[in-house]
């Protein structure tokens, strides 16, 4: 998306980001306006949406500083990505996508009804969608290639991935990060009832918090003020568009087909969603 105006060369392309080599050691992150549901990139973008997810994480980052080391080198990026790209150390990246959940939903509800468990953790009966649990949970999932669908597994399946200590030290900070993060989101009005996380190592072997985090993309964040378990969740995040996809725009999710294109007003009311999730969150008005 933005390799024509970029003089750099591209490294990669996932569903949202795009990545630019900087030298052998740093890299160029950028954050497009692409969004994804269901592992299929829509064909609508959401204007600015990479701005308030490069913007969300940098709030975010300062706030966990004192936790985990980030991958943040610099903001200082060229004109073509100004707000929406970071400069990142080049980090080996370790496979695991690490979920971290307060609440019950998604597919951890879905595999609750099926066990009443997640990811091998059993949990109380009685549960339903939006419970709060007894406490967070680890909650890892494999990390797919583009266009394959993550799966949920085990802490087991983690450790025989990348070994006990790396196992561990990643599950326990994905844990203090949410809690960190879920009381921040409180004091705002605002329920962190799940995020996803993502790790890497330097050359050393410390472990380093990097991508994203923390933003409508990669958590979900309902209102606290309406939050019923079991009724409906008012979200700030890509559920909105998840729920549109299933509800309203007659696409059958198991045809195989990628998604419709989404309307002008629903396009609308995302951008407005993420704006609001950033502003709520920082105490500050969104600037593009």
């Amino acid at each position: 998306m933005f390799a024509n105006q970029l003089d750099l060369p591209l490294v990669h392309a996932g569903k949202v980001r795009e990545l630019y080599a900087l030298g052998p050691d740093r890299l160029l992150m950028v954050a497009t306006d692409q969004i994804s549901a269901f592992d299929f990139v829509l064909d609508s973008p959401i204007p600015d949406k990479g701005v308030v997810l490069n913007q969300l994480s940098r709030w975010w980052f300062a706030q966990l500083g004192d936790l985990v080391d980030n991958h943040v080198l610099s903001y200082d990026v060229p004109a073509a990505v100004a707000g929406r790209a970071v400069v990142c150390e080049r980090l080996e990246m370790i496979p695991v996508e690490c979920v971290a959940r307060g609440y019950l939903t998604g597919s951890g509800w879905l595999e609750y009804q099926a066990s009443r468990t997640v990811c091998g953790i059993a949990l109380p009966e009685g549960l339903v969608d939006g419970s709060r649990l007894p406490e967070p949970i680890f909650t890892p999932a494999t990390k797919a290639a583009l266009g394959e669908h993550d799966e949920n597994v085990d802490f087991a399946t983690v450790a025989a991935t990348v070994g006990d200590d790396v196992a561990a030290r990643i599950r326990d900070l994905t844990l203090a990060v949410y809690a960190r993060a879920e009381a921040v989101a409180r004091d705002r009005g605002l329920i962190l009832a799940d995020t996803k996380l993502e790790f890497g190592r330097r050359a050393d072997g410390t472990i380093v918090l990097a991508d994203e985090v923390l933003t409508p993309d990669s958590s979900r964040f309902w209102s606290a003020a309406t939050w019923r378990p079991g009724g409906e969740l008012l979200s700030y995040d890509k559920q909105f568009v998840r729920n549109w996809l299933l509800h309203s725009s007659g696409w059958d999710r198991a045809s195989g087909d990628a998604p419709p294109a989404l309307p002008a007003d629903i396009v609308t009311a995302t951008r407005a969603k993420y704006v609001e999730a950033y502003e709520l969150l920082t105490g500050e008005p969104f600037v593009v």
